[in-house]
């Protein structure tokens, strides 16, 4: 192999995996805080390299994960129908539990119809290059989600990006266009890496002025915040006014997969053009009855959803207090900015060592200079772990000189 490597060009397909040694350099110095195993888990807190950690970078918000009932729920439908579905929705994949799954989220999120997909991921990607047509312009954040990203390129239509939360910009661009092209604009609910909520109301008044559709991923919202729940929209009272909304299933509802929710011509219509939804294989029984019996849990058990509320709320004030940096948080996702991409890898190790598992986020995800540990938390974490995670932040704030003794923040806002 090293003889091989040795005979590489630049013209070599190869090249820039040869050259890419940033990864191997952080390991080298002991900070690198990627592909952690997790050897065992009961959702809050979790063991990783034989050290007990509680977990405050998940995405489990209602802490749903490792619930007797969820567990039961999969382990039961398996015997019936096995661990797979072996093709795709379109063709031999569609079991009743799918078409049961559909009727309740579409009924639970006020809308008409539902069509799941394989993973969050490719709900985003695939919908939007299949309802944006080569005569049509998208509208698109620039810090929305990579899924929504790739199928804004994947799609024929022109894609037009705005600046984060910049609604005079936006306004100014869907001037320009022909009141004759179709259009849709498309926004995080809520923005993943910040926990900031979009500006729906703004959203939904540009949308109905212009003549546009809007298409809002709600992945961190559905099952965190708003109305029983129901996402960003309901947070505003606004979710009729909302033509699409999709939303994923890794977070609150403890399993994998996708959905997208709205009129029942638009979803037929990506049922059976989507390319993501007819060339994957369909969720597993064990999955779909995952998300049937956490649906049926979030809308029995309120509290958590209080719960969740009252924790971010306290961590943003209390995080706020010691005089970090949270950006624009609004939700149970709460960063932390640190600076620096090395002195962001040794803030993470440093709260590791005492116990608290977080995210460390880098450019290119975030701006240089302003890397970040993204926090988050559930409805099953206890006061206890958050004040041992608040006494880790404040201890290795200060170490680092993040934050000072009078509750200051060293870092420019």
């Amino acid at each position: 192999m090293a003889e091989t490597k040795t005979r590489l060009n630049k013209a070599d397909v190869f090249t820039k995996a040869y050259e890419f040694t940033i990864a191997d350099e952080i390991k080298e110095a002991g900070l690198y805080p990627y592909f952690k195993p997790l050897q065992a888990t009961d959702g809050t807190v979790v063991q990783i390299e034989g050290k007990e950690v509680i977990m405050a970078g998940s995405n489990n918000y209602l802490g749903l994960t490792n619930d007797p009932r969820v567990i039961e729920a999969a382990q039961n439908v398996i015997r019936t129908y096995g661990t797979g579905c072996t093709g795709s929705r379109y063709l031999n994949g569609t079991l009743d539990l799918h078409l049961q799954l559909e009727e309740e989220l579409a009924e639970f999120m006020q809308k008409e119809a539902c069509v799941l997909f394989s993973t969050g991921y490719q709900t985003n990607e695939g919908s939007i290059q299949t309802i944006a047509g080569r005569n049509d312009v998208i509208f698109s954040d620039k810090e929305n989600h990579a899924c929504i990203v790739v199928g804004t390129q994947l799609s024929l239509a022109k894609t037009v990006r705005y600046q984060h939360d910049d609604i005079d910009q936006l306004r100014m661009l869907l001037e320009r266009e022909s009141p004759d092209a179709g259009k849709i604009i498309v926004s995080d609910g809520v923005f993943s890496m910040s926990g900031a909520i979009a500006r729906i109301p703004e959203l939904v008044a540009l949308a109905k002025e212009f003549n546009a559709r809007l298409y809002l991923d709600d992945a961190h919202a559905i099952g965190v915040i708003g109305d029983g729940g129901r996402g960003s929209a309901s947070v505003f009272g606004l979710l009729d006014d909302v033509d699409l909304v999709s939303g994923t299933f890794s977070k609150s509802f403890a399993s994998l997969g996708g959905f997208l929710v709205g009129g029942k011509e638009v979803i037929n219509f990506i049922r059976h053009q989507s390319p993501a939804h007819i060339f994957s294989a369909s969720m597993p029984p064990a999955n779909v009855a995952t998300v049937l019996k956490s649906l049926e849990i979030l809308k029995a058990e309120t509290w958590r959803l209080d719960r969740l509320k009252e924790i971010a709320d306290y961590m943003r004030k209390e995080l706020s207090g010691m005089g970090f940096n949270l950006l624009k948080s609004q939700t149970p996702i709460i960063p932390v900015v640190v600076g620096e991409m090395i002195q962001c890898f040794q803030f993470w190790r440093d709260l590791f060592e005492k116990g608290v598992y977080v995210n460390a986020v880098v450019p290119p995800a975030v701006p240089k200079g302003q890397s970040l540990v993204r926090t988050s938390y559930m409805a099953t974490h206890t006061d206890e772990h958050l004040d041992r995670i608040l006494d880790a932040f404040r201890k290795v704030g200060l170490k680092h000189g993040i934050i000072d003794s009078t509750s200051h923040s060293t870092i420019e806002h």
